[in-house]
C-alpha cells in the first residue's frame, strides 16, 4: 500500500501561485497513474488533474492552462503547480494514487493523501 504525504498549500492572493507536493512511500509509484482532486466547502470532491505512468497529463477544464501536474519517479513524488489562482480555486486539495479512467471519468483505486488547504483571497 502506498502512503501519500502532501506538502505546500496555504494562503495566496488572486493571481498568485502555489505548488503542492505529494511524496509517496511504501512502494514505487512509477507504474501508477497519479492525480489531484479538490473539495470546496459544501461541494463534492472533484477531479483536478492526472498524470499517467507514461507522463501523459489531463486536467479539468476549470484549471486547464493554469495548473500543471508533473511527476518525479526518482523522488517518488507528484507535484501540482498552480498559477493564476482564483478565489474559486479555494479548497482542500488531495493527491491520489492508482487512478483509473472509465467513461471519461477518473476514479481512485489506491490511496489518498491527507489533504492540504489552499485559500485564494480576492
Amino acid at each position: 500500500q502506498v502512503q501519500l504525504v502532501q506538502s505546500g498549500g496555504g494562503l495566496v492572493q488572486a493571481g498568485g501561485s502555489l505548488r503542492l507536493s505529494c511524496a509517496a512511500s511504501g512502494r514505487t509509484i512509477r507504474y501508477y497513474h497519479m492525480g489531484w482532486f479538490r473539495q470546496a466547502p459544501g461541494k463534492e470532491r472533484e477531479f483536478v488533474a492526472a498524470i499517467t505512468s507514461s507522463a501523459i497529463t489531463y486536467s479539468a477544464d476549470s484549471v486547464n492552462g493554469r495548473f500543471t501536474i508533473s511527476r518525479d519517479n526518482a523522488k517518488n513524488t507528484v507535484y501540482l503547480q498552480m498559477n493564476s489562482l482564483k478565489p474559486e480555486d479555494t479548497a482542500v486539495y488531495y493527491c491520489a494514487s492508482q487512478l483509473s479512467k472509465s467513461n471519461n471519468r477518473w476514479s481512485v483505486v489506491g490511496s489518498w493523501g491527507q489533504g492540504t488547504q489552499v485559500t485564494v483571497s480576492s
